[in-house]
């Protein structure tokens, strides 16, 4: 029998994922099932040649769980979502970490993660996905996540473009790959 690829560290050595700043994250879904949305064309800002005719995201159950744990880190003090997307199979997110959040220094206990840490960003996945997976009744989400520390103003629009346009990427290549 083969022995399985060993996980390759995702997270930087040495630095605090409680430090105020932005943060890309990605999280997929179990085997990428697609239970969180469908991506459909949007026929309501239809004008004249279409447009404005472009492709929304359309929540599924799961994906409405998914988002009310998403709107209920505002909860968290001084860490905030500030733009996201849902997709079929995976969210992204940008959470922001401002001055005077509680981080690693000040944190009681650990998170019950498979990996505990009291880093705010991987305690605010682990919680997210530990409240959804217990709303939805099982575990739908991958064991891990990947996230980029965002560098500078220039990152940061690179990154909310990316959240923006993805819907409308994604709905295009279903269409490319039905036609191949």
């Amino acid at each position: 029998m083969s022995e399985l690829p060993k996980r390759k560290p995702t997270r930087l050595k040495n630095f605090d994922y409680s430090s105020v700043g932005a943060y890309f994250v990605t999280i997929c879904t179990q085997d990428r099932k697609r239970i969180l949305s469908e991506i459909v064309k949007d026929n309501s800002n239809i004008v004249g040649d279409g447009a404005l005719d472009v492709p929304k995201v359309q929540l599924t159950h799961i994906g409405k769980i998914v988002e009310k744990y998403i709107l209920s880190t505002e909860k968290i003090p001084n860490v905030y979502v500030d733009q996201y997307v849902i997709m079929p199979d995976h969210l992204h997110l940008i959470i922001i970490i401002k001055s005077g959040a509680i981080n690693s220094n000040n944190a009681c206990g650990t998170s019950r993660a498979p990996s505990p840490t009291n880093e705010m960003i991987p305690r605010i996945v682990s919680t997210f996905k530990r409240f959804c997976n217990k709303d939805i009744g099982y575990n739908i989400f991958q064991r891990s996540y990947s996230e980029h520390i965002i560098r500078d103003q220039n990152d940061y629009e690179t990154q909310r473009k990316y959240i923006y346009e993805n819907p409308l990427r994604w709905y295009y290549k279903q269409i490319d790959d039905r036609e191949n």
